[in-house]
């Protein structure tokens, strides 16, 4: 009954947050629409990722505000990490530790949850915000209809993962980051219908897939955070298999110094052949690429209003 509640006033808090914002959303309700979006066409929108959840200045990374805040500027997916309490639920923090991005001090796994929604989170400058640290059930719920989300590992087991996802039949909105495909087939083992975001940096990665045999229609590739001309090789590869490759722009082009620099960063990265930039800055990677995309596309479907 006390999660219950909690999730009622955290979807009533956010509803305040966005009341006046119409929402970018994507229209995605099964697991076959969810690949069909992922899936490589050589005419394809580009695709944002919103890293931590997207963070902004209000806007808390990894929490629901942050999304909520993304998606009222542009339709993305969305990196978010979680972790386990000391009474193992599942909650969204990056770190081990809570100081950093929130009210609170020392590791994670030494607060109750009872204890973590007494917290506040803070934003990307370090102000202090009236939001609290979501439950990943919270956030599952309050995405579907929305947006996607992608599972990073942290320490959560994958059992635990697997069953929440499982729980909430929620293969068409949720992803798993897999770094290997040891991992990948655990998950594929347990339900075929998960979707995956994938560490394929080498061609000795992609064949350890394929032997997996793990399906490229339920991968979306991450490729590293370097926009480099050795990557070409992997993103042939991955797309004559109709795979979507990734960038991550966290640790290096989102920290340029001026706002024309990383756009100019961002066109880059999908003019050398990537489909899909994850940004702690996707507002502004976003309208960036905006104008890259092709005239006609059978993307286009997926992207609403709500």
């Amino acid at each position: 009954m006390k999660q219950l509640i909690l999730t009622v006033s955290l979807i009533a808090s956010v509803q305040a947050f966005g009341q006046s914002k119409k929402l970018n959303v994507l229209k995605v309700s099964t697991p076959q629409q969810l690949q069909q979006y992922f899936k490589y066409t050589g005419n394809d929108v580009p695709l944002i990722s919103g890293h931590r959840g997207g963070p902004d200045k209000n806007a808390p990374e990894n929490s629901i505000e942050a999304m909520a805040n993304t998606l009222s500027f542009t339709p993305a997916t969305f990196e978010i990490d979680p972790r386990l309490t000391k009474d193992s639920v599942v909650v969204l923090l990056h770190d081990d530790t809570l100081d950093r991005t929130t009210t609170g001090h020392g590791k994670l796994n030494s607060y109750t949850l009872e204890e973590v929604k007494k917290l506040k989170l803070k934003d990307v400058n370090g102000n202090v915000t009236p939001y609290q640290i979501p439950t990943l059930e919270e956030v599952i719920v309050w995405a579907k209809g929305k947006t996607v989300l992608i599972l990073d590992k942290k320490d959560v087991p994958l059992s635990i993962t697997a069953k929440l996802i499982k729980k909430h039949h929620a293969e068409a909105w949720v992803m798993i980051t897999v770094h290997n495909a040891k991992e990948a087939k655990f998950y594929y083992d347990d339900n075929k219908d998960v979707m995956f975001e994938a560490f394929v940096k080498t061609k000795k990665a992609l064949e350890e897939y394929e032997k997996a045999g793990i399906p490229w229609a339920q991968i979306m590739a991450y490729v590293g955070p370097q926009d480099k001309p050795e990557n070409k090789e992997i993103f042939d590869l991955l797309h004559q298999r109709g795979v979507m490759c990734m960038i991550s722009t966290a640790p290096i082009y989102d920290k340029l110094p001026t706002a024309e620099e990383r756009a100019k960063a961002y066109v880059q990265i999908i003019k050398s052949g990537a489909d899909v930039i994850e940004a702690d800055r996707a507002i502004e990677a976003a309208a960036a690429v905006r104008s890259l995309a092709p005239a006609k596309s059978k993307k286009t479907k997926f992207f609403g209003k709500k």
